[in-house]
C-alpha cells in the first residue's frame, strides 16, 4: 500500500502578469491542503494574486525526443504566422 501523499503542480499569478507561471511541485493529501502549503510555501513575501494546483499525474506532456514529429507540421501553415494578418491600427497592444 502507498502510503505517499500524491504529488502536486503549483502554479501562480504574480501581481505583476496576466499568466499563471509554474513555481513548483509539493506532496499533499488533497487539492485544499495543496492550495494551503502552496500559499505558505510560493508566495511568503505576497507577491502571488492566485493559485492554481493540479495531481501531477493529471498531466501530459510531449516526448523531448520526439519534438520534431510533434512540432514540425505547424511549419507548413503559414496562416499561422502572425505576419500572415493585417492588425488595424486600433490593435496597438499586440
Amino acid at each position: 500500500m502507498n502510503k505517499e501523499w500524491p504529488l502536486w503542480e503549483v502554479f501562480i499569478r504574480s501581481k505583476q502578469g496576466l499568466d499563471h507561471k509554474h513555481c513548483g511541485s509539493l506532496h499533499a493529501s488533497d487539492a485544499q491542503m495543496a492550495l494551503k502549503m502552496a500559499r505558505d510555501v510560493y508566495t511568503r513575501r505576497l507577491e502571488g494574486v492566485s493559485i492554481w494546483v493540479v495531481p501531477s499525474a493529471s498531466i501530459t506532456a510531449s516526448v523531448p525526443d520526439e519534438k520534431e514529429a510533434m512540432f514540425e507540421p505547424a511549419a507548413d501553415k503559414i496562416y499561422r504566422h502572425p505576419t500572415f494578418y493585417q492588425l488595424p491600427d486600433e490593435v496597438n497592444h499586440m
